[in-house]
């Protein structure tokens, strides 16, 4: 029985610990970890964008800020569209936030400073004219030598 219990890591508990190390100490397991922490604590720098200055300029411009309050009632069930609208307001308002503050910038900066490869060479095919790499001998699309 001990023997069917050892594999070839040792005892079975050994074996489960050793085997969850590798597991936590894989590459991308630690790096989505640390992502899951960046993404929360950037998480409440948007919020805090949202809320403290984006939200006000709206209410400002003649809009109301809460929606929570708005309602309608059927059959004693109460239908929370205002909070609905609300939420979904916050959800575009840090998408064009996250948009306009992170992810353009972060395409400036990754075509500045790591430009794309060259398209490969092609040639064009005497049958079917189609474009195909410059090395082929044969075309993809009709398979006739070229």
């Amino acid at each position: 029985m001990a023997d069917a219990e050892a594999g070839a890591d040792g005892p079975y508990p050994l074996a489960i610990v050793r085997g969850f190390r590798a597991f936590i100490l894989r590459g991308n397991v630690v790096d989505l970890a640390v992502g899951i922490v960046i993404g929360a604590a950037f998480n409440s720098v948007v919020n805090a964008i949202v809320n403290d200055f984006i939200k006000p300029l709206i209410s400002l411009l003649g809009g109301e800020s809460d929606y929570a309050r708005y309602y309608f009632t059927v059959h004693g069930n109460r239908f929370l569209y205002g909070d609905f609208l609300g939420n979904l307001l916050t959800f575009l308002i840090d998408a064009a936030v996250v948009y306009a503050f992170v992810v353009t910038p972060y395409k400036s900066l990754q075509e500045r400073f790591m430009p794309g490869r060259p398209p490969a060479p092609t040639k064009e095919c005497p049958e079917c004219l189609s474009r195909i790499p410059a090395g082929a001998r044969r075309c993809m699309y009709c398979t006739c030598q070229v």
